[in-house]
C-alpha cells in the first residue's frame, strides 16, 4: 500500500537505531530517525509518522512521557507504539504502557524476525484504518451533498411557449403520481 508515512524509530543510542533500520529495511517503508523524547514529538507533530518504535528510557523525555502526551492530542492518539527496552520484564512497565495503548513492549536485543512480523502487521493495520476513516468522510460528504440537494425547493418548469406541447413532469414524480393528475 503506498503510503507518504514512515515508522519513525527512537533510540539515543545511535547503534541501536543502525541495527533497528536494518532490521526494518527489508519491509520497504520509508523510515525516519530521532535520538531523544523531545524530537520524537516534534516529529510525530508534524504528521506522517504510521508507527512509531520508541526506546522506553532515553535521557530527558522518556518513551512513556512521549507516549503520555501523544495520547492526549487528537491527531497523535491513534499511531501505534511499539516500546523498546532493554532491562528485563518490569511489571510497573508493564502496566503502564498497556494502560496508555502501547502495542506491543518488546525486549532489547530485539529479534529483527519478529520486529519486522509486529511492525508490517501494526503499520498496514494503522494504514487500513485511516483509508477507511478518509473513505467514511467521503460518503458522509456525498450524504450530506445529495441531503442538501433533494431539500432544496424545486422551481416548477416553464410552460413551453406552444401550448399544444404537454407539461413536464416535475422533477421526482412517478407515474402513479401523473396518472392521479391525469383523472
Amino acid at each position: 500500500m503506498p503510503s507518504d508515512t514512515r515508522i519513525l524509530i527512537v533510540d539515543d543510542h545511535e547503534d541501536t537505531l543502525y541495527a533497528l533500520e536494518s532490521a526494518l529495511a527489508p519491509l520497504g517503508y520509508q523510515l525516519g530517525r530521532a535520538t531523544s523524547g523531545d524530537e520524537a514529538l516534534k516529529e510525530v507533530l508534524r504528521g506522517q509518522v504510521g508507527l512509531l518504535l520508541l526506546d522506553v528510557r532515553m535521557p530527558g523525555v522518556s518513551g512513556l512521557e512521549v507516549v503520555r502526551y501523544m495520547r492526549r492530542v487528537e491527531q497523535t492518539q491513534h499511531i501505534p507504539v511499539i516500546l523498546l527496552t532493554g532491562f528485563g520484564p518490569d511489571h510497573e512497565l508493564t502496566t503502564a504502557a498497556f494502560g496508555l495503548g502501547v502495542a506491543d513492549l518488546v525486549m532489547k536485543p530485539v529479534d529483527p524476525w519478529a520486529l519486522r512480523t509486529k511492525v508490517r502487521y501494526l503499520y498496514d493495520a494503522h494504514q487500513h484504518h485511516l483509508a477507511l476513516q478518509q473513505e467514511v468522510l467521503r460518503l458522509r460528504a456525498q450524504v450530506r451533498e445529495h441531503t442538501e440537494t433533494a431539500a432544496r425547493p424545486q422551481r416548477p418548469a416553464l410552460p413551453h411557449p406552444d401550448v399544444r406541447v404537454p407539461p413536464q413532469r416535475p422533477v421526482g414524480a412517478h407515474a402513479g403520481e401523473l396518472e392521479s393528475d391525469r383523472t
